[in-house]
């Protein structure tokens, strides 16, 4: 396995194998689901529905990492709440193939949610309260919590070590980056101290799939300790949004309303981060095609406007 190209070898054979290794039996049909950080194929089988197999990133989540996430998935399912959790084969949830990692999952489909509809934003913030109280019984061991050095150092060092922002940018994104940590830091310290608990920690409408029973969460990859606020403002367009979510919310949880100041530092570290992430993984040949504007000066130039803009924000 190359550390440049870490999925070279997990062709779709080698998938199907891994399927039947499980005692499952593939009936060939194939489809690559969109995903950059792992790689993830819905998987026919014969006279039953589909499986979803997510092969893991080499080096992302040490094995007890992920079999934290997956005990919360659990955790979370016996509890009855709609979060799809890894299937367990021989009583275990994290497997091995060929030296790939990987899980498998149920499939359940479902579209976007709407997040014009205060019925639907009520009833995501019932459930994310329900997630946030099995969250708030332990915490996390093994993955780490959402602070500055995971969303601002690591991918902030990631950018300024690739080949991808122009020199003559150095100097312009370093000072950017620096100020928006600066930035992050103050008002971390004005709002003081927040209870951390366990997230889904990327509860963007794309990880919220909706049926005719209602939601389901999908995708606790980035699991991680942090406050409750993080699995809302991703969901919310605006204040009317965010008011609706938080009175389904409070309908079964209490709310430190003190973290809605700290969405404009959430929404800064995320946007730095995701800078980090795309040149960090930039070896990886499927992120060349996927985000071809990031080999772009301009896009780099815009970049560094958008952290200047976000600090302004802060302060």
């Amino acid at each position: 396995m190359s550390i440049d190209a870490p999925y070279a070898t997990l062709d779709p054979d080698r998938v199907l194998d891994a399927v039947t290794a499980c005692g499952l039996w593939p009936d060939g049909r194939l489809l690559a689901l969109n995903s950059y950080e792992n790689r993830v194929w819905q998987v026919g089988l014969e006279e039953t529905s589909p499986v979803i197999a997510k092969f893991y990133r080499p080096h992302r989540w040490s094995d007890a990492a992920i079999l934290e996430e997956h005990a919360f998935a659990q955790e979370l399912a016996e509890a009855e709440i709609p979060v799809v959790a890894p299937l367990p084969f021989g009583g275990r949830t994290l497997l091995h193939h060929d030296g790939f990692r990987y899980a498998l999952t149920p499939r359940r489909g479902g579209r976007a949610p709407s997040l014009e509809s205060t019925e639907q934003l009520e009833w995501l913030g019932r459930l994310i309260a329900r997630i946030h109280s099995i969250g708030a019984r332990q915490p996390f061991e093994h993955r780490g919590r959402l602070d500055r050095a995971t969303l601002i150092a690591k991918p902030m060092q990631a950018v300024l070590s690739s080949t991808l922002l122009p020199s003559s940018l150095h100097a312009a994104y370093r000072a950017a980056a620096e100020r928006v940590d600066r930035a992050v830091a103050d008002r971390f310290e004005a709002v003081g101290p927040i209870r951390q608990l366990r997230l889904h920690g990327d509860c963007h409408p794309g990880n919220v799939l909706w049926t005719d029973a209602g939601p389901h969460f999908v995708d606790l990859d980035d699991a991680r300790m942090g406050p409750a606020v993080q699995d809302l403002w991703m969901l919310a367009n605006d204040e009317k949004a965010m008011s609706a979510l938080l009175d389904g919310y409070q309908q079964m949880r209490d709310f430190d309303f003190g973290e809605l100041a700290l969405m404009p530092a959430l929404r800064a570290m995320r946007q730095l981060h995701y800078a980090g992430w795309i040149a960090e993984r930039w070896h990886d040949p499927a992120f060349p095609a996927a985000f071809p504007f990031a080999g772009e000066a301009r896009w780099w130039e815009q970049h560094i406007a958008d952290l200047h803009e976000l600090s302004e924000e802060l302060t």
